[in-house]
C-alpha cells in the first residue's frame, strides 16, 4: 500500500492545500494503475551501453525516473534502502514523462543542487518524492525548492539555469533512456561488470524483487 505523508516543506495555505491535494490524489491513483500495468512487461533493451556500474564498482542499481511519477516516489525509499544496505552505487537518470507539468523544472533544480554537492542534490530528489502529492504546479514547486534551499543554508538564485546547461543535461539523460529502450518510469536495473562483461537484470517489482535481484546479480558476478 502506498503511503502519503506531508513533510515540513509543504507550503500551500490549508484550504487551498486540501482542494489541490484531493485533485493530486485522484491523479495519483489514476496514474498508479496505469503505471503498474505498464511495468508488467519487461523493457526491450535496445542499447545496453548505459547499463553498467560506475568506474570502480562491480555492481550498481541503475534507475530511470521522473520526479512527478507516483510509482517512482513509491520506489525511491526502497531503492535508497537497498543501496545503503548493500553499499552499492545507485545511478539515477532523468527520464521526463510528456505532460508532467513540473518535473522538468524539478530535474533542473536537482541538478543545480548537485552543483553544490551530489548529496544535497540527492536529498532534494528524496524530499520532492516524499512531498510529491502536495506539489501540484511549477509555482508550488518553486516555493518548495526555496524552502528546501533556505533549510540547508543555500541561496537559491532567481535564474537557476540562465545558460540552459542544466536543462540540456536533463534532456540528454532522457535521450539516454530512449536509446536504452525505456518506455515508462521507474525503470530499474541491477547491473554488474566482471570478467564475462557487463550484465543487467531488470527489477519489475521493487517491493518484492529488488533484494532478490541484487543477490542474484552478486552471485552471478562471483562466478
Amino acid at each position: 500500500m502506498l503511503k502519503l505523508r506531508l513533510r515540513p516543506y509543504a507550503i500551500a495555505p490549508v484550504r487551498r492545500l486540501r482542494a489541490c491535494a484531493v485533485a493530486a490524489l485522484l491523479a495519483f491513483a489514476a496514474f498508479s494503475a496505469s503505471a503498474l500495468l505498464a511495468q508488467s512487461a519487461p523493457t526491450k533493451v535496445l542499447d545496453a551501453s548505459a547499463l553498467k556500474p560506475p568506474p570502480g564498482a562491480h555492481i550498481a542499481i541503475v534507475e530511470f525516473d521522473d520526479l512527478e511519477c507516483p510509482a517512482c516516489a513509491h520506489a525511491n525509499p526502497i531503492l535508497k534502502g537497498a543501496a545503503a544496505q548493500y553499499k552499492i552505487p545507485w545511478v539515477r537518470h532523468d527520464f521526463l514523462i510528456p505532460g508532467h507539468l513540473w518535473s522538468p523544472n524539478a530535474a533542473v533544480y536537482a541538478r543545480w543542487f548537485d552543483t553544490k554537492s551530489k548529496a544535497l542534490g540527492d536529498e532534494y530528489r528524496d524530499e520532492v518524492f516524499a512531498n510529491q502529492p502536495y506539489i501540484y504546479n511549477p509555482d508550488v514547486l518553486r516555493q518548495f525548492t526555496e524552502k528546501f534551499a533556505q533549510g540547508h543554508g543555500v541561496a537559491l538564485p532567481f535564474a537557476i539555469d540562465p545558460t540552459g546547461k542544466l536543462n540540456a543535461e536533463v534532456q540528454a539523460d532522457t535521450q539516454v533512456g530512449m536509446r536504452t529502450g525505456v518506455v515508462h518510469t521507474p525503470t530499474i536495473f541491477v547491473v554488474t561488470a566482471g570478467a564475462n562483461g557487463t550484465n543487467y537484470l531488470e527489477v519489475l517489482d521493487p517491493d518484492h524483487d529488488l533484494y532478490r535481484t541484487i543477490d542474484q546479480a552478486m552471485a552471478q558476478a562471483r562466478r
